[in-house]
């Protein structure tokens, strides 16, 4: 036991022998920190994730140098896809100890998984923008915002049970069944997705009871090896009577079929296509609402230009800006990514609303790898043909998105391209940044000569 108040090994003494603090207290608060973390990870082996958080939770109020249930309660909102409240816990966790610490290794993996963290930044922007869909009644769009945050994250939870909510609420039960389903093999024990399962449970016996035909209404008795079922009040018809209703009922089958089997299969095939086309187009819709916005914030700042013109030089700089974002957004739809790259670049970010810049955000990150994958290969070529003014353009562009781009070879090139127009000044920095940052390498080896030999 280690003393609060002196930070020396106290022993199991209820007074400490170093500084003489009464201990017995800290001793009772500790044991229970340690019963709720015991306790937590019992529920966590069960799978029952949002009472291990409680139990956690309580752990930590009693004491939150509690590092074991700090670091269980990360992987606990890992698991149920609440990303960013597990990085919380592991900073902090990091924060009390520094070393031989498991969250560090937890924040590292997460760090050098770069699709990782765009994706979960995906999952949360799409979450959002589902609860706004979600309050401006749109239950189409929110659906379909929700299945593109379950494909990035499929643990997450609140996501499960958000989607059947709506589901239920579109009163496709079968769907929202299978929602909280997926959702309780994440979270065994969540309130919150057993009280909507009862709730379907209950909508669905309801509906279901209108269909059961009742015992009472038939008859059974057996003919041999065979059971006859029939209406309680059959009765013997005559042979007249008899072939009026094999007529009667041969017209009723015809009925059926034509009426209700055909259409029903229509019926399926036109949902099943309905559902395909609403997620195909999907992008469709989302990049329109996104155009429709951009275009109509430039009319706004040309209406503002007219108005306003010759006062000060705001205006058209915000003109320009939202012109090329709303043209770099439409070549990144149509998957054009060297027109989105060259259009975005011209974008000034301090002209742009929110919104606006939560569309540049989006488009930059996708059409930002690729555009400049193919200036790094047009860069190359040009080096390789000794057209070095024109290398040195290009290869400025990939060393200012990223200095370290391929590995560091961008900046090598570039060096070599300044080096061998004759301009030794400016490969000097370049060289230099290849010789601290990769060495041991052939290009270090070859950058340092270059500058010994000044």
């Amino acid at each position: 036991m280690i003393c609060y108040r002196c930070n020396n090994e106290a022993g199991n003494h209820d007074i400490c022998p170093i500084c003489g603090a009464d201990i017995h207290v800290y001793q009772k608060v500790l044991r229970l920190s340690n019963m709720y973390y015991n306790d937590g990870l019992q529920k966590a082996e069960v799978r029952n994730l949002s009472g291990a958080i409680i139990s956690l939770k309580r752990s930590l109020k009693f004491n939150k140098y509690n590092i074991d249930a700090r670091n269980l309660l990360g992987l606990v909102y890992y698991e149920m896809g609440e990303t960013v409240d597990a990085l919380s816990e592991w900073v902090i966790s990091k924060s009390y100890k520094q070393d031989d610490n498991v969250a560090g290794r937890y924040l590292d993996e997460l760090r050098q998984n770069h699709t990782q963290l765009e994706a979960i930044n995906q999952t949360i922007k799409k979450y959002n923008q589902a609860l706004l869909y979600c309050r401006q009644d749109s239950k189409d769009l929110a659906i379909i915002q929700l299945k593109k945050v379950l494909s990035l994250n499929p643990r997450l939870v609140k996501g499960h049970q958000l989607l059947a909510l709506l589901y239920m609420q579109e009163d496709r039960l079968e769907q929202a069944k299978r929602s909280l389903r997926n959702a309780g093999k994440i979270d065994a024990n969540n309130t919150t997705t057993l009280r909507y399962l009862k709730e379907v449970n209950a909508k669905l016996k309801e509906r279901n009871s209108g269909k059961k035909k009742k015992e009472e209404d038939l008859i059974s008795y057996q003919s041999g090896n065979e059971t006859i079922i029939m209406p309680n009040r059959f009765q013997d018809s005559s042979l007249g009577s008899t072939l009026s209703y094999m007529a009667i009922g041969l017209v009723v089958g015809i009925l059926v079929i034509g009426f209700l089997v055909v259409p029903g299969v229509k019926s399926q095939a036109r949902a099943e296509v309905k559902e395909e086309l609403v997620a195909a187009n999907d992008a469709v819709a989302t990049s329109a609402q996104t155009i429709y916005s951009l275009e109509q914030e430039i009319e706004d700042l040309k209406g503002r230009l007219t108005e306003y013109e010759g006062e000060n030089g705001t205006l058209p700089l915000q003109t320009v800006a939202y012109e090329s974002l709303l043209k770099a957004y439409v070549a990144y739809v149509g998957n054009d990514y060297e027109t989105a790259g060259v259009e975005i670049e011209k974008v000034d970010m301090n002209q742009l609303t929110e919104a606006a810049t939560n569309t540049y955000q989006t488009v930059w990150a996708a059409v930002a790898p690729s555009y400049y994958s193919g200036i790094y290969s047009e860069a190359y070529t040009a080096f390789a043909e000794a057209k070095y003014e024109t290398a040195i353009e290009l290869f400025v562009k990939v060393v200012a998105y990223d200095e370290r781009y391929k590995d560091g070879y961008a900046s090598y090139y570039l060096a070599q391209a300044y080096n061998k127009s004759g301009n030794m000044e400016a490969a000097r920095p370049y060289y230099q940044f290849v010789i601290d940052n990769y060495p041991g390498t052939e290009r270090a080896r070859t950058a340092k000569n270059y500058l010994e030999a000044e």
